[in-house]
């Protein structure tokens, strides 16, 4: 089965209606709607019409949960918030029959000892675990049959108790992972060997260039081997993301696919 290749939501598309015709222009097969934004947040998604575009368009969404999700905070009511809009999220997403959930992993808070960092989530382990446990369980049945994914995205260098976190979140197959190149690039490939020790729970893809410590930038233009990504992804049939930042470098990254990929692969 082909890749299917989506955008990311641009600042430069502030509306779905601009999202929409621009991923039409560029013959990709999904937009990620990003939480993180004020459009699209659960009170301001009318969800009708969003279905409605999508089918009007021929595609579909992809949902990134807000980057400050933190369902483990020790402060309860503001864990309780995080985990009840990723319970509404995966309703939405049920509504819009979006595949993908994708969530970043937070560090929480550490302490500045004068020979190390401590991060709390290691000190409070077990709380951390337990709480995971409750929230893996409970999106799990929230899904139920549907075939959602939340797909856990690397965006450092994993410490061992998120490591810890994921696995056990991949004890359900509800939960996945999300692959950003560019991120593992930048943070010196120190996510490579715990992703692909679990490529077979790899679901999803953000794909970027990079060079240095700068990420995001349009495909052919850093350091990353695209096409060696592009075949992991092959692989392990993932969508992937063109996450670059402006409708130009999206521009490009597509021309960019499309002169290396294989024809019958795009």
């Amino acid at each position: 089965m082909p890749i299917h290749y989506g955008m990311p939501t641009l600042i430069e598309c502030p509306s779905l209606e601009q999202s929409l015709s621009l991923c039409s222009e560029l013959e990709l097969e999904f937009v990620e709607l990003n939480m993180n934004l004020p459009e699209y947040q659960l009170d301001r998604i009318d969800v009708p019409d969003t279905k409605r575009m999508f089918k009007q368009y021929g595609k579909y969404p992809t949902i990134h949960l807000d980057e400050n999700l933190n369902v483990c905070d020790f402060n309860t009511a503001v864990a309780d918030a995080y985990f009840n809009t990723a319970l509404q999220t995966i309703s939405v997403a049920k509504e819009l029959n979006a595949p993908i959930i994708n969530m970043h992993m937070s560090n929480g808070v550490y302490f500045t000892l004068p020979d190390r960092k401590v991060y709390l989530f290691e000190q409070y382990k077990q709380q951390y675990l337990d709480r995971l446990r409750q929230f893996r369980d409970t999106c799990a049945v929230e899904i139920g049959d549907e075939n959602i994914r939340i797909c856990v995205e690397n965006c450092g260098i994993y410490h061992a108790f998120q490591q810890e976190g994921i696995d056990l979140l991949l004890e359900n197959t509800c939960f996945a992972l999300t692959y950003d190149a560019g991120h593992d690039f930048c943070a010196g490939n120190g996510n490579q060997a715990f992703i692909v020790n679990r490529a077979a729970r790899l679901k999803h893809m953000h794909l970027h260039d990079a060079t240095g410590t700068r990420n995001h930038l349009t495909l052919g233009t850093g350091e990353i081997d695209i096409a060696e990504k592009i075949a992991l992804a092959e692989k392990y049939n993932c969508r992937c993301v063109l996450e670059t930042k402006t409708t130009d470098a999206l521009r490009r990254s597509v021309e960019y696919l499309r002169s290396i990929a294989k024809p019958t692969a795009y």
